[in-house]
């Protein structure tokens, strides 16, 4: 009696990678997925390689996973692939503490994200 076979998180002709420790807020990341929605992956991969945004390296990293998942994984054609989706979640949240003057103490929130990238084959036209 073995484990049933899971059922795909995304649809036939896509393919999906999840970068789930990235260390900057969601809000920075979102900046930079945003970019990239809805083009085509190369067009988007130049995007983030010319970026002047620190956050676009992490995001670089999980599209280029997406693509080589799409290929490797699902035999999709690299050239036909879009950006379906780029959506970035919270993930934990280090806090530390710093002293201050009178003995007082501030928190500094060191923010952790989790950036969800789906690239879809696009039929010829």
């Amino acid at each position: 009696m073995s484990k049933s076979v899971s059922p795909r998180r995304v649809g036939e002709k896509e393919a999906l990678a999840v970068a789930t420790s990235v260390r900057g807020s969601p809000q920075k990341l979102n900046l930079v997925a945003a970019l990239i929605r809805n083009r085509k992956a190369s067009d988007a991969l130049n995007i983030l390689q010319f970026s002047t945004k620190a956050m676009a390296v992490d995001v670089r990293k999980c599209l280029a996973s997406a693509i080589a998942n799409a290929e490797n994984n699902h035999n999709l054609d690299v050239d036909a692939l879009v950006v379906k989706e780029a959506s970035v979640g919270k993930g934990l949240v280090m806090k530390r503490f710093a002293t201050r003057a009178r003995g007082r103490s501030t928190q500094i929130i060191k923010p952790f994200s989790r950036v969800r990238i789906v690239v879809r084959e696009q039929e010829a036209e």
